[in-house]
């Protein structure tokens, strides 16, 4: 079994008795990734621990060190064929295909899920013909992209020529990704499928007025990943909850700030805030995404193997890199 460095101790299973599909987290990290540049630019005094490590350890042995969010779904479907899931392709994309495509062996995406339109979930975009895949005849196959109306209307304005499928006049050599755009809705009761998998939409609040999507996924174990949220609407609540439509055996929450409560304009859980979800969701186990600089890995890690021990929820902070192998 391949594991990626750092890996927490349930990793350390047999390879014969590893599921085929996995999770990849390709990022973790908040918008503007970690280290934060102001850290170092403009040192504070003591300098920021979590950022001068970030900085000075290779990112591979370095759990701090944080790429925009981003998962990647290794779905070994019924006849043992690999699809690569894609969700969120931010502005770090070509440095998490640089490292983790090459240390986990991935050769391509076959699929595209996006999140909503921020510029941590889409710049990236450009880029996505670097991991196109090829056909027999070593022709590019064009890549499905799943998304909202909302967002296919922001990503057209970015992104042009990915939607048209054009080059400007002059720069015909340039190479541009092949994608099919399909719009999908913010209803859990309107699922899609994407590279044989299906995945139910789970909309969230991101901010006062803002709506983002999360996602439910598998067939054998469930899994939900929510990324970018301020408050969880009641019926997606339900969906995902042990006391609603039934426990999940892996969730996936982004904790965004270490310190404090948000307020109404507030567009992303503290700590706090999300253990308080998870505690009323009770998963079989939750994974946390999107810290910014507050969270020392190791540290917050200890601090919630004791939380853990208390409430009964296997809870950790993920990390880039990490590889969980899990039956879909």
């Amino acid at each position: 079994m391949q594991a990626a460095a750092m890996a927490p101790p349930d990793e350390d299973a047999v390879e014969a008795a590893a599921p085929a599909s996995s999770l990849i987290f390709l990022g973790t990290g908040c918008s503007g990734a970690l280290p934060d540049v102001r850290c170092l630019i403009r040192p504070s005094t003591p300098p920021c621990a979590t950022c001068s490590q970030a900085h000075t350890l290779p990112p591979e042995q370095n759990p701090n060190y944080r790429c925009n969010t981003s998962l990647l779904i290794d779905y070994c479907d019924n006849d043992g064929t690999h699809k690569y899931i894609l969700i969120d392709v931010g502005k770090t994309f070509r440095e998490q295909v640089l490292r983790w495509f090459v240390h986990h062996k991935v050769p391509s995406i076959n699929s595209i899920i996006l999140t909503h339109e921020h510029a941590d979930a889409v710049l990236g975009l450009d880029d996505v013909w670097l991991v196109h895949p090829s056909n027999h005849k070593n022709e590019i196959d064009r890549v499905p992209v799943f998304l909202t109306q909302f967002t296919m209307e922001s990503v057209a304005a970015r992104f042009p020529y990915l939607v048209e499928q054009k080059v400007e006049e002059g720069d015909e050599v340039a190479r541009v990704a092949q994608l099919d755009w399909t719009i999908i809705e913010c209803d859990v009761d309107k699922p899609f499928i994407s590279s044989g998998l299906q995945f139910v939409p789970l909309p969230v609040m991101h901010g006062e007025d803002y709506v983002c999507l999360g996602f439910l996924f598998g067939r054998k174990a469930r899994v939900a990943y929510l990324s970018d949220v301020s408050r969880i609407l009641p019926r997606t609540e339900h969906t995902i909850s042990k006391y609603g439509a039934g426990q999940l055996d892996l969730l996936i929450l982004e904790t965004n700030r270490l310190h404090g409560v948000g307020h109404a304009r507030s567009s992303h859980l503290t700590f706090t805030e999300t253990l308080d979800t998870i505690k009323r969701i009770c998963p079989k186990r939750a994974l946390l995404i999107g810290m910014n600089h507050e969270f020392e890995h190791h540290r917050e890690n200890h601090v919630l193997e004791e939380w853990s021990g208390r409430e009964g929820i296997p809870v950790q902070l993920a990390h880039d890199g990490l590889r969980i192998f899990i039956d879909l």
